[in-house]
């Protein structure tokens, strides 16, 4: 006693799965390339981009600093060429801050013997700038502590 199953056309066509992606994928991603244009939208209209122009300065000190045998580093008035202090031992964040900048002026073939400009600016900001490749560190992007490491050079008097 065998049966016959026969199957009719119409049955055939759905029992074939449609394309199964999930349409959440898709929202989520439409939901973030949204938020980025929005996001990108916004810094560009109220200016706070990294393009944002730089307040006035209240002080502004030109600084020279060099490697010196003993292991040390010779802070210098870029003006005067006078010693305002020598750091010795870690001082790894001023150091770190320099190597960055330096990396940029061995990389365009210029010597270390231009100096480099410290900025304290109105809104509290403090800039490590380097004139001869227009490159700058926002020291306060580091924490107050690391903004102070760099301060107290604006106030030094020579040795």
């Amino acid at each position: 006693m065998s049966q016959a199953y026969s199957v009719q056309p119409s049955q055939a066509v759905a029992s074939v799965a449609p394309d199964s992606f999930p349409r959440w994928i898709l929202f989520c991603a439409a939901g973030i390339m949204a938020f980025s244009l929005i996001a990108v939208g916004l810094i560009r209209i109220t200016g706070n981009g990294p393009d944002q122009r730089a307040a006035a300065p209240t002080v502004q000190r030109s600084l020279l600093f060099q490697d010196q045998k003993d292991g040390g580093v010779r802070v210098a008035d870029g003006v005067s060429g006078q010693t305002l202090t020598v750091l010795y031992g870690e001082q790894g964040f001023v150091r770190g801050a320099l190597r960055a900048l330096s990396r940029e002026r061995f990389s365009r073939g210029i010597g270390s013997s231009e100096p480099f400009n410290l900025i304290a600016r109105v809104d509290g900001r403090v800039t490590l700038m380097d004139p001869s490749t227009g490159q700058r560190v926002d020291l306060e992007s580091f924490g107050p502590t690391n903004t102070a490491e760099f301060a107290r050079f604006l106030a030094m008097q020579p040795e």
